[in-house]
This record gives C-alpha cells, structure tokens and sequence, in this order.
C-alpha cells in the first residue's frame, strides 16, 4: 500500500507561522489532530506537535496566548513522498521516533500521516488475513 491510499480522504489543519501557540491549539483541539503542518506563503516550513507544546511552551513556562507558532514549532521537518510505500513510511517513523510525518508531492503538502493511521491500517490487514486463515482451516476437510 501507498500512502496516497491512506491519507486519500484526508482533511488537513494547517497553520500559519504567524499564529499564537494558544490559537493553534484550539484548532488542533477541534479538529481532533495531535499535530499540525506549519505554512509560510503556502510552503511547509515547520511541524506544532503536541510534544512541541509540552517542550517548548509548558515546560518552559511560556504565554501560549503571545508565543508565536514560528517561536516553538520543529522547522524544516521530514516529509515522506505521495507515492512511497507504507513500509517505508513506517521505517521513517521508527527510525526518528516520530507520531506524525507530512505528507509531500512536488513540493505541496498534500497530507499527514500519524503513527495511529500506520497502526490502524496494519491492524486491520492483520484482522482480514486471521479471518481468512480461519475459514481455510474451517473449510478443509480433515484428512
């Protein structure tokens, strides 16, 4: 599988770099994500995770209402091509312990991919082929 096939559906919550941390964390509170795409003239330029409100803004006893995005935000974060392999997006994750990775083609952010889609993909591929192995076994007669 693609991660085109993952994410084809997908709505994505960007921000701006401009914006309050404060903001920012209403949307993602709204929209349920657990990370948010950081945008500067349309082109990607950073990634607001939850881990970056807990670092960057809680532990260092920051205002979310006057901390801007740009202050916090991971810059120039990995992204993963429209087209790789869930295989190779999975490698991405593990390897940089990462829960949410965007999501690029030709240069445009098209989507993010979070542990949680990987994890439930492979979930349900592993509930269909238990399913399928056991109605092999039940329609076998015995020998």
């Amino acid at each position: 599988m693609r991660i085109c096939d993952l994410i084809k559906n997908q709505e994505i919550y960007q921000a701006e770099m401009g914006q309050t941390v404060f903001e920012t964390v209403c949307a993602m509170v709204e929209h349920n994500v657990g990370a948010v795409p950081v945008l500067h003239n349309g082109r990607l330029v950073g990634i607001f995770s939850e881990r970056d409100l807990m670092k960057r803004v809680v532990a260092e006893g920051r205002n979310p209402a006057s901390t801007c995005l740009a202050e916090v935000m991971t810059d120039d974060p990995l992204t993963i091509n429209v087209n790789e392999d869930l295989e190779n997006c999975m490698a991405l994750i593990r390897q940089h312990s990462f829960r949410h990775l965007p999501v690029c083609h030709e240069g445009q952010l098209v989507g993010i991919v979070s542990l949680r889609d990987v994890l439930l993909h492979d979930l349900s591929e592993k509930d269909d082929e238990v399913r399928m192995m056991r109605a092999y076994i039940h329609s076998v007669p015995d020998a």
